[in-house]
């Protein structure tokens, strides 16, 4: 059976040290677990790194910790990234302001992830961005993508 690919996104690494939303921590800890034991390939992106790298210091060593722990693979942003986010962008699917949430998906698309899992609930985990963002993906020649939270794929798998 096919391991299936995984792209964690910021907000999954920062929910397994949550503490206010103990399902979602949970949820979060249980992914890593099932990716520690093999079920899922998981990789990151040096968008994640940067958006890590922007947190206060303890934070930020307690996210690199995590990151070093587990070793997801880490993932370029090149030019073909850039460009698949624009797209999603002149579609609308992401509002202006929250380029980085397209580029997220934009980077899991183009290392033909199988999920992009998620805790953000806004801009990313929710119909009308999947829908919107498997046309444009078809469109442009890449393949489908989920965009999951981590209860999702663990309850899924």
């Amino acid at each position: 059976m096919k391991q299936t690919s995984i792209y964690l996104d910021t907000s999954v690494i920062n929910f397994f040290f949550e503490e206010r939303d103990l399902e979602k921590a949970n949820s979060t800890k249980e992914l890593f677990r099932e990716v520690h034991l093999g079920r899922f390939i998981a990789s990151i992106s040096e968008l994640v790194l940067r958006e890590i790298g922007d947190a206060g210091d303890a934070k930020k060593k307690l996210l690199l910790s995590l990151v070093s722990t587990y070793q997801p693979k880490i993932l370029k942003v090149t030019s073909e990234c850039l460009k698949l986010m624009e797209k999603y962008m002149e579609n609308k699917i992401f509002p202006v302001k929250y380029r980085d949430d397209a580029l997220h998906v934009a980077i899991a698309s183009i290392y033909d992830m199988d999920v992009v899992i998620s805790w953000n609930m806004e801009h990313m985990v929710k119909l009308r961005t999947r829908r919107e963002v498997r046309a444009v993906n078809i469109l442009e020649g890449y393949k489908e993508i989920e965009i999951c939270t981590p209860l999702e794929v663990i309850e899924n798998d």
